[in-house]
């Protein structure tokens, strides 16, 4: 606590993407000395020279602190964490092929930690798991790997990662903190630790609360989705402009949250988390139908989108087979380069399977690969690229895609995002979600 307060802290954090690196700058940028720890020694050297990947975050933000105050380091050798006081967990924890919960990465960051890390070492887990991890699950790992006992040698605690890529507004600094600390000691440092970098804190009682949080905040987004995107084809069947609906229900001042159809829920947080809670669930012989059913829906949206690509083209006397087909966008949200669960790549695949001739123009994401190892690369959206396309599909509603000069060129267009809105459209045949 000492060490917090005149901020002589070392802080390591295992994990330098999208949680882990706007964390560490938080930090750095609050005069506090962090180490980076990387499997990806790209990603390690990008930041040793100052270089960004992430989008929302520049160049020159990562050079005044790795060259300027020399705060922030990066490093693939993780004996450094015995230099560390404090160890900050922002692995990746994604679902296998069934849908389960991999905590392979965890797993080695704890086992990487417990075997370097030196007494008196604070643990935190960012990373989004199912609750009782933790408590049950790290613990255990690290008191294996260190030799050491919890309360006496190392503090644990649990603080979701509440990154949202491409908010404007919202960002690490300002976005309210959740903290989980296993007993009272770890209460207390997580509050002095976080509190350094970071503007408004909320303690909770227990890390298996603090797992929850972040559990309920996507299963929310992904239920409340999976309905609208449910509605919006119905609507579609039924001849309603399911957005005219959407805008005109949010008139109402309570009671009501607008949420918005597309073609499938991407990113690293809705499409997964919900699944980590039906996986603990199922040990508790707890069945979430809800959650159940909701990803039900996503999953099918791809499907969905696929068979509303073909319905336009049927009604331009053309079969998917053969056809031409441009994607604008491969993002899973606007403005941003994470292409993560993006439901625009599952659209294309399905697209391809059917014979068409896939493209894909994408601003911010040059290259992609899908899960079958297929390697995709961005078009340059030219006129002619438009003009030969049988069909352009807006995937993501890039703010730069230039909309009227798009519908001004194009044969045919299925918009799963009602980018063309408020638009004066003549003599052009748009399909919407």
């Amino acid at each position: 606590m000492e060490r917090i307060s005149n901020k002589t802290v070392k802080v390591g954090i295992v994990g330098l993407g999208y949680v882990g690196l706007p964390l560490a700058i938080a930090f750095a940028k609050s005069e506090v000395t962090v180490i980076g720890f990387e499997k990806d020694e790209r990603k390690s050297n990008a930041i040793n020279i100052g270089k960004s990947y992430i989008s929302d975050i520049d160049d020159d933000d990562i050079l005044r602190i790795v060259k300027v105050s020399k705060k922030l380091s990066a490093t693939t050798d993780f004996t450094a964490i015995q230099e560390c006081d404090v160890v900050i967990i922002c692995v990746p924890t994604p679902l296998n092929k069934f849908k389960e919960p991999d905590l392979s990465y965890i797993e080695n960051a704890c086992i990487d930690i417990g075997r370097n890390m030196k007494p008196g070492t604070f643990i935190s887990l960012e990373s989004t798991t199912f609750p009782t991890t933790t408590e049950n699950y790290i613990r255990p790992i690290i008191e294996r790997e260190s030799g050491m006992i919890l309360d006496k040698d190392f503090w644990l605690c649990f603080s979701p990662e509440r990154i949202d890529p491409g908010n404007k507004t919202f960002k690490t600094e300002n976005t309210p903190k959740v903290l989980g600390g296993l007993g009272e000691e770890a209460k207390n440092i997580a509050r002095g630790l976080y509190g350094l970098a970071i503007q408004h804190l909320y303690p909770v009682s227990s890390p298996r609360v603090a797992e929850m949080v972040k559990i309920l905040e996507n299963t929310y987004r992904l239920i409340n989705i999976s309905l609208i995107n449910e509605l919006a084809l119905l609507a579609g069947r039924m001849n309603i402009d399911i957005w005219e609906v959407i805008d005109a229900a949010a008139t109402k001042p309570y009671g009501f949250q607008a949420f918005y159809p597309g073609p499938g829920i991407g990113g690293h947080c809705i499409p997964l988390d919900p699944f980590y809670l039906e996986y603990i669930a199922k040990i508790y012989n707890f069945d979430l139908s809800m959650i159940h059913t909701a990803g039900a829906i996503n999953n099918l949206m791809p499907y969905r989108i696929m068979t509303k690509i073909s319905f336009a083209l049927n009604r331009h006397k053309k079969s998917l087979n053969g056809s031409n087909i441009l994607f604008l966008g491969i993002a899973y949200k606007p403005d941003i380069n994470d292409a993560r669960e993006s439901p625009a790549l599952l659209v294309i695949e399905q697209v391809e399977r059917k014979g068409a001739v896939v493209h894909y123009h994408d601003p911010y994401i040059q290259e992609v690969m899908s899960e079958n190892g297929k390697r995709y690369t961005s078009v340059e959206l030219s006129e002619d690229i438009i003009t030969n396309a049988d069909c352009v599909v807006i995937t993501t509603n890039h703010t730069c895609f230039d909309i009227p000069f798009i519908v001004e060129k194009a044969k045919l267009i299925v918009d799963t995002r009602n980018a063309i809105k408020n638009i004066s459209i003549e003599n052009k045949t748009i399909f919407k979600l």
